[in-house]
C-alpha cells in the first residue's frame, strides 16, 4: 500500500527539470551537495540553505469511510547563480530566470501534457513561495529558495 506520493513526486520533478531545454546548462541536484564554486548555475530539489526539512507533508482522509487520503506537500528547492564579478543585478536576473524556467517546465504543453501533475504522480503541482538572498564574496551570488507545492490522493 502506498503511504505517500512524495518519493515519486520528487523523482518526477527531477526528471522534468533535467529534461527542460531551458535548463540544459544548469546542474539539477537531488538534495544537498558539497559546495562547488566552479558550477555557476544550480537548482537543488529537496534542499534549501537553513531549511529544516526537504519536504513538508500533511495528510487527511478525504471522505467518510477512510478509503483514500488527501496529501498536500511542499518540496523545498533552491536555485543559485554566481559569477566572479560584482554585478548583483545580473545574478539576481539570472536566478529569477532559472526559477522562471522551473515554472515553465511545470506548465502543460503539447510535448509535456503531464508536467503539472509531475508526470501523473500528483493531482497538481505549482510554485508557491520564494525567498531571495544575495551575497558578495569572491564574486557575486544570488539564491532563490522556492517551494513546489503538490496535491495528491493516496
Amino acid at each position: 500500500m502506498m503511504t505517500s506520493r512524495v518519493p515519486a513526486a520528487v523523482d518526477a520533478l527531477l526528471t522534468i527539470l533535467r529534461a527542460a531545454a531551458g535548463l540544459s546548462d544548469v546542474d539539477i541536484v537531488d538534495g544537498p551537495t558539497a559546495l562547488n564554486l566552479t558550477r555557476l548555475k544550480r537548482i537543488h530539489v529537496g534542499w534549501q540553505p537553513g531549511a529544516e526539512s526537504a519536504v513538508a507533508l500533511e495528510q487527511s482522509f478525504n471522505a467518510a469511510g477512510a478509503r483514500t487520503r488527501d496529501e498536500v506537500f511542499q518540496i523545498a528547492c533552491y536555485a543559485e547563480a554566481r559569477a566572479g564579478d560584482r554585478e548583483m543585478k545580473a545574478r539576481r536576473d539570472e536566478v529569477f530566470a532559472l526559477v522562471g524556467e522551473v515554472e515553465t517546465a511545470l506548465r502543460a504543453t503539447s510535448a509535456a501534457p503531464m508536467a503539472p501533475t509531475l508526470n501523473g504522480t500528483v493531482l497538481w503541482a505549482h510554485l508557491t513561495a520564494g525567498d531571495l538572498t544575495q551575497a558578495q564574496a569572491e564574486g557575486s551570488a544570488a539564491g532563490l529558495a522556492f517551494t513546489v507545492t503538490c496535491q495528491a490522493r493516496i
